[in-house]
Parts: C-alpha cells; structure tokens; sequence
C-alpha cells in the first residue's frame, strides 16, 4: 500500500492552500488554530469544496474569527439545516497567542492571512500568517527571482 503524501510545512494532509497570500503579502510569523466547524462543512471539507483566495482573519473582543471562507454545501446534505458557505467561524487559539497577535495588529500593522487548511489527528487546522502587504515593486521583485532560481535549476540539470 503507497504512504500518503504529506506536506512538510504543517505535518498534515492538504485541504486547501491560498497561494495568492504569499504573493500579496510578505508573512513573518504562522500559527496554527483549530476551527470550529458544523457537521455538513466537516463533510464538504473531506470532499475538498473549500475557497481561501480573499479569507482573511479579525479579531473581536478578544476571540478571532475566520472570515470570507467559502466552503460550498454538498448536495446530499441534510434538509433540516440551512447551511451559510461564507459564515464566519472562530479560530481557537491559546490566550497567549491572541494577545500575540493584537499586539502585531494593533502596533506594527501586520494583517492576518489565511494560508492553508490541513487536516492532523482527523483535525481540521487553519495556518495563519502574520503579514505585511507587498508593493507593486516588490511583487515583480519577487517574479523575477522566482524565474531565475527556475531558469538556474533548468541549467543545473542540462548540464
């Protein structure tokens, strides 16, 4: 039987990953939280209908939610529910870190970006990154290194 593949960064399963975040945002810091989630998103999540492009994370009287997720409903979920797929969900996060983080908020102007949705111990685990917005200079900064490591790899392995 062949191993699952795991990603290295988390140390779990993949559900969805937002790849925009780190081209829009220069992330220093992760944290991992917990969700809290209803049974039929639990679902749509094990079938991978999730969107992370424009979520982001706030926080609110000292609890932090994850906003602009869309997880869309299966069609064989229950009827006697009424499922939301943008709702907003709480995070669960140690009391340490969220003062952590409303301190970065609060005095550098760093912003809370969703990065990835994974699965660990048949938990659904949300990264959050720490971030900074990039300028349009930067982001072609970025490009243009990332498109010569790629070029410098092609020639590396001609040779």
């Amino acid at each position: 039987m062949a191993k699952s593949k795991k990603k290295k960064g988390h140390g779990g399963l993949n559900i969805a990953r937002n790849r925009t975040a780190r081209h829009e945002y220069f992330i220093s810091d992760t944290f991992e939280a917990g969700l809290v989630l209803e049974g039929w998103e639990v679902k749509s999540l094990r079938e991978g209908r999730v969107q992370l492009k424009d979520s982001y994370v706030m926080v609110k009287n000292g609890e932090t939610w994850l906003s602009n997720v869309h997880i869309s409903p299966l069609l064989t979920a229950s009827t006697h529910i009424n499922p939301n797929p943008t709702r907003l969900r709480k995070l669960l996060l140690h009391a340490h870190e969220i003062s952590r983080l409303i301190a970065a908020i609060d005095r550098k102007g760093f912003t809370l970006v969703a990065l990835a949705l994974y699965w660990k111990k048949n938990r659904v685990k949300l990264e959050i990154g720490l971030g900074k917005g990039k300028k349009l200079h930067d982001k072609r900064a970025d490009d243009k290194e990332k498109t010569w490591n790629r070029d410098k790899q092609r020639i590396l392995k001609a040779n």
